[in-house]
């Protein structure tokens, strides 16, 4: 390739600068347009769109209209997006619905659609920054995105198999998290590690490398498979009149509080399930299933 350094799309399905729910993604981009000199455009959903990897969903239902229903690819909605202008020190910014010069303190230009960060990875590629973007970084993800259950249903690997879908190399990344309110330390360390990573896997394209590269490991992906991921939520009957409960803890569980079902009524349909995965054996896996005691999770 004639250029020296690549330009980068920079996407995520964390959504904007977040300190709870996408605290990473701006320490990310200073890390690859500071130390590694890299040029970055980054578009990526205007709100969290987890979970919704890249295939099409059909429209909701009409009962379920008013919902935000995630698809995969938005293939009925019109897809419309702001600017965004993150400033230092932690990313937080100013949205316009128009471009406009950078302001003091403000670090770059960003785009918000609302939209899956599939979705996000096509209009970047094609419409927004076209025949421009040499590489896709898809993250950094809010926990680990380790064996073929998570991987499938990842919204950050969702928009990296978009994007190589339109014949453009990509990188999915996620941090590992298990420290929950994971520390600050814990940040710098990690987006030195990801953007090396980054650096090793691109110098491979013929782009030039700042420092000795990672040795890096292509393997198979850890086999996992879901349980239950929904759960049934009892309506009230129209005889008793007694406030709906549902046990946030799953059915199996007789001593988690309980919460009462919200906008319930009688007359609505017995058919009603809410969001309530049974995690433990994907989080926390028996090490017999491990082969060799020992399994590279997903990095490759």
């Amino acid at each position: 390739m004639s250029k020296s350094r690549p330009t980068v799309l920079l996407t995520n399905d964390d959504g904007p600068p977040d300190s709870k729910e996408s605290p990473y993604i701006f320490g990310l981009y200073k890390h690859l347009t500071e130390r590694l000199g890299w040029t970055v455009k980054v578009v990526i959903p205007s709100s969290q769109r987890s979970w919704i990897g890249i295939r099409c969903h059909a429209p909701p239902i009409s009962s379920l209209a008013d919902h935000d229903q995630e698809r995969r690819y938005q293939i009925k909605e019109i897809t419309k997006g702001h600017y965004f202008y993150p400033t230092n020190p932690n990313g937080q910014g100013e949205i316009s619905p128009v471009s406009r010069p950078l302001k003091e303190n403000e670090v770059a230009e960003w785009i918000l659609l609302d939209a899956t960060p599939a979705t996000c990875a096509n209009i970047a590629i094609h419409n927004i920054h076209p025949n421009e973007i040499d590489l896709v970084v898809s993250g950094p993800n809010l926990g680990r995105n380790s064996s073929s259950a998570f991987a499938l249903s990842s919204g950050t690997i969702g928009a990296a198999m978009s994007s190589s879908l339109s014949k453009v190399r990509s990188i999915a990344l996620s941090y590992g998290t298990v420290v929950h309110p994971t520390p600050t330390t814990y940040f710098e360390p990690a987006h030195i590690l990801g953007s090396n990573i980054i650096e090793s896997s691109v110098a491979k394209l013929g782009f030039r490398r700042l420092e000795e590269g990672l040795k890096i490991y292509w393997t198979t992906m850890w086999r996992t498979s879901y349980g239950r991921l929904f759960k049934a939520i009892t309506r009230p009957s129209s005889r008793s009149g007694e406030t709906p409960k549902v046990d946030p803890a799953g059915p199996d569980s007789s001593t988690s509080p309980v919460e009462p079902v919200e906008n319930a009524t009688p007359t609505e349909s017995d058919l009603v399930f809410k969001w309530s995965p049974t995690m433990e054996g994907l989080i926390r896996p028996d090490h017999s299933s491990l082969v060799g005691g020992k399994r590279w999770l997903g990095f490759a």
